[in-house]
Formats: structure tokens, C-alpha cells, sequence
């Protein structure tokens, strides 16, 4: 493993740019002027800034939004899939300027970030396509003179509240819903990682989205949601992050009556069952657990493996993570940046710190890295009791902690015994285990024999605290549709 302060940058990639306020497809600052650092979490330094929104501003956002939706509601279905489908295209041809701002202000390696913004343009082709199959249905009416129809309607204005791990692609899972809808979409992007969300949002202006359909706003996050969220305008309320935060925000949307989508924090477990390939479940465990160096929600972080097997597979995982090359996100070598900011790099060093404390080994990792940016050591540790805090709280970094199970029952009931159910996996050569694990594990999106393969024709979302809803396949267009029942009678 190198050092941190050993890997080059690149020459050559865009300049960081400051990022304004989108209102009626109009950027500009605060009214107030404010603005908020944004920090390269590779130096620790600042490269940016980003415009906070007043009160008025959001006030502007909001009368935008809602002259959007008057427009967007009513153009025709194949309009708004074509300006999609434009967006997206414009969203591949500008790649590499948009995956530079994105490791620059977020971290993750360039190649990384090259997969993020072409996966979130060919997130939007699918809704475009979607836009064209918001069907409602007839019914067969008791009455031959009467018609019987249910329309699908879009809901509104959405008010969406996106992190920093993702910054484009949490965005489009929502942003398509709505679109595809019909839906004006005004986004509170996350502080840290601005530059890529606006340069996302800029594709759509660029398309030809009347102004108002998209909006993108800033500042502070508790002052912002409540205010959007309590307004008459929006009717839909769309989150991604923590568990906290979502329930505080649920709770606030139920106050005002605004249906929500909410997609937050996961502790994802997998069981490596006794008849399961050892290298197969160690690659794909690999490839999932340290890519964005672990600051994934659907990130496998409790690994329960049968105690045949566990020599087996930490020895694996221990020497792929030991080949990982940890840097700056624009070096060429770089196969793992560092993480988004010193919070992160101080609460997963406590749960390191804590789970060797109780007995578990570090066979590879276990500190920081560098004397400069956020970076932490890929880590895998064994041995890790289940009163660890790493085995009760979601790591949200580069850390695998690795138990041992005797029978698929045990393993079934340590994955379930918390209150999360976002992501699940298993291997098992077993077709019979791999049905029960299917039936029986909580979670709301299980990968067997593979790594996390979020389609956007699949569901995306969790159960239990996990949150509710889905931001993939065609359950995502229900969340941003109303249905409306109609009776037509001949006069």
C-alpha cells in the first residue's frame, strides 16, 4: 500500500468552479451572500465555494418550482422523454469535466466517478423511457352507459434532500421519478459536493427543461428542509441519508401531509454459507465493500462467515484489500480515496479502536493514512464480537469486520437482529439455502453469488429502519403519481 502523499494528480482536469443557486433556470447567489467552504477531502483544503440560500431565495425556488410543474405537468409524455433523453446525452458527452469536479470535492477515484455520471445517464434513459408507460387503466363499468377509467396523475412539485457519497447518482433516482412524471423537482444538494450536482442540473437546462422544472438550492440543511417541507407547494418529499435525519423529516412530512420516499442508513450483512465459493464471495465482497472507500449505504459491512470457512476467506480478503493503492482520487493509480471529511475518518477510526479493544484482530489496515486529507487504511478485521460497536452501527468506511456462524439459522438471526434492512448477500452453491435466505433475510435488496448490481430496473430501497419506498424499476413512477378515479356518464 502507498502512501497518500506519494500519489501524483493528474496534469490535466477541470478547474474547480464555484457553485451558485439555480432558480428558473436562471444561477445566482444568496440574496445575503452567503456562502460555505467547500473542502478537497484528499488536502483537507478549500478549492470552492458554494451559495447558501435565504429564506427568500427558497421562497424564488419554490413560486419556480411550482410554475414549472404548470408547465411540465402538461407537455406531452414524448417531450419530456426526449429532453430526458438529451439531458442524458449531454451528461455522457461532458463526463470527463464532471467526473474531475466530483472527485475533486468528494474523493473517490477518477475511474469511479467516470461510473457514477455514466451510470446516472443511463439511470435517466430508462425513466425517459418509463415517462412514455404511465399508464392508467379502464374498468369495466356495472352501467354500459357509464365509463369507467383510473388516470395517473403526477403529485406535484418534489422537494428532494440528497448526500454527499453519491452526488449525481442519489440525485437521479429521484430526479427520474419525477420527470418521468411530470413532477418540477427542487433538489437541496449536499454542501460538501455542489459542483457536480450543478453541473448535472445544468445538462437538463441545456436540454431544454422549462424553467422551474429543475431546481437546485443549498445552505443550512435543518433550515432548508423545514422550510420546503411545510410549504403548500411541494407534495412530495424525497430523502437519502441517515436514519436520524429521515425519521425527523418523515415525521415533518406527515405533520404537512406530504407523501415521502425515504432510502436511509444500512448495516448490510453477508453470509458466506459452508458450501460457498471462498474466492468468488471474497472478490465480489471486495469489489462492494471498498469501493467509495466503504461510504456506501448498501456497502456489505457485517460479514458472518461459516467457521469452516473463515481462515479461508479473511486470508482473501485481507490480501486483495492489502493491494488496494490508497491516494488521491486523481491519481492514476489510485484505487481508493479518501474519505469525505475528518468526521468520518475520526468515527471509523473510534469503531477500530473499539472493536480490538473487545478482542478482534487486525489483519490488515486499522489507521489512518498520511499527514494530510482524510485517508484511512483499507481494514479487515476478524474475530469481532457482536457487542463491537462496528457490529451495531453502520461503518460507513473501509472496514470488513468478519464473524464466524455455526448453522444458517444463526447466521439468518444475526442479520436480522437489527432494525436495519436495506442491503443483503449470500453465497451458497446451494439452491435450496439461497431460497431460504431469499425468504427469510430483512432487507430490501439481497445480491446473491455477486456483487451489488443496483439496475434501474430493479426496486431500490429498504425496509425496517431503512426507510420505505423505491427508487428503482417501475414501483419508483408510483411514489410521483396519484391515481385518480373516474366515472363518466352518458348524459
Amino acid at each position: 500500500m502507498t502512501s497518500p502523499a506519494s500519489q501524483p494528480c493528474l496534469e490535466t482536469h477541470a478547474p474547480y468552479v464555484d457553485t451558485r443557486l439555480l432558480i428558473g433556470n436562471q444561477w445566482m447567489d444568496g440574496q445575503d451572500g452567503r456562502s460555505l467552504p467547500v473542502v478537497n477531502p484528499a488536502s483537507g483544503l478549500p478549492i470552492g465555494k458554494v451559495a447558501c440560500a435565504s429564506r427568500s431565495d427558497l421562497d424564488k425556488a419554490l413560486q419556480a418550482a411550482e410554475a414549472g410543474f404548470s408547465a411540465w405537468r402538461w407537455t406531452p409524455a414524448h417531450e419530456r422523454s426526449a429532453i430526458m433523453r438529451r439531458a442524458a446525452q449531454l451528461l455522457r458527452e461532458r463526463v470527463g469535466t464532471i467526473s474531475s469536479l466530483l472527485t475533486q470535492e468528494q474523493g473517490k477515484p477518477l475511474a469511479e466517478a467516470r461510473v457514477e455520471v455514466l451510470a446516472g445517464a443511463e439511470i435517466i434513459e430508462w425513466f425517459a423511457d418509463e415517462a412514455l408507460r404511465t399508464y392508467g387503466r379502464i374498468v369495466p363499468p356495472r352501467n354500459l352507459a357509464a365509463q369507467q377509467m383510473v388516470l395517473k396523475e403526477p403529485v406535484g412539485p418534489v422537494a428532494a434532500f440528497t448526500p454527499w457519497n453519491f452526488p449525481v447518482n442519489q440525485i437521479v433516482r429521484k430526479l427520474g421519478g419525477a420527470l418521468a412524471t411530470g413532477c418540477s423537482f427542487l433538489c437541496k444538494a449536499p454542501e460538501e459536493t455542489p459542483a457536480s450536482p450543478a453541473a448535472l442540473f445544468q445538462c437538463f437546462v441545456d436540454a431544454g427543461a422549462p424553467p422551474g422544472v429543475v431546481g437546485l438550492v443549498f445552505g443550512n440543511p435543518s433550515e432548508v428542509s423545514s422550510h420546503l417541507v411545510a410549504s403548500l407547494i411541494i407534495r412530495k418529499v424525497t430523502f437519502t441519508g441517515s436514519t436520524q435525519v429521515g425519521k425527523h423529516l418523515a415525521a415533518l412530512a406527515g405533520t404537512h401531509m406530504k407523501r415521502v420516499t425515504m432510502e436511509l442508513g444500512g448495516h448490510a450483512p453477508v453470509i458466506v454459507a459452508e458450501d460457498a465459493d471462498v474466492e468468488l464471495a471474497a472478490q465480489a465482497c471486495f469489489a462492494a465493500k471498498f469501493r467509495n472507500a466503504g461510504q456506501v449505504c448498501i456497502s456489505p459491512s457485517r460479514f458472518l462467515v461459516h467457521r469452516s470457512l473463515v481462515s479461508d476467506f479473511v486470508s482473501a480478503l485481507t490480501q486483495k484489500a492489502e493491494h488496494l493503492r490508497v491516494g488521491d482520487g486523481l491519481g492514476p493509480d489510485t484505487t481508493m480515496g479518501p474519505l469525505a471529511n475528518e468526521r468520518r475518518q475520526k468515527a471509523v477510526d473510534d469503531l477500530v479502536t473499539d472493536a480490538a479493544s473487545r478482542g478482534a484482530s487486525v489483519t490488515t489496515g486499522g489507521g489512518r493514512r498520511g499527514t494530510s486529507g482524510y485517508f484511512f487504511a483499507p481494514t479487515v478485521l476478524e474475530n469481532v464480537p457482536r457487542d463491537a460497536r462496528v457490529f451495531n452501527e453502520e461503518p460507513f468506511g473501509p472496514i470488513a469486520a468478519v464473524r464466524g456462524f455455526d448453522t444458517l439459522d444463526e447466521a439468518l438471526g444475526e442479520a436480522n437482529r437489527l432494525p436495519y434492512g436495506l442491503a443483503g448477500y449470500a453465497f451458497t452453491r446451494s439452491i435450496k439455502s439461497a431460497h431460504v435466505i431469499a425468504q427469510r433475510m430483512e432487507v430490501g435488496m439481497l445480491w446473491v453469488n455477486q456483487p451489488a448490481l443496483p439496475l434501474a430496473n430493479m426496486p431500490f430501497g429498504g425496509v425496517k429502519d431503512s426507510g420505505y419506498g423505491s427508487e428503482g424499476g417501475p414501483e419508483a413512477l408510483e411514489a410521483y403519481l396519484v391515481s385518480k378515479s373516474v366515472s363518466i356518464l352518458s348524459a
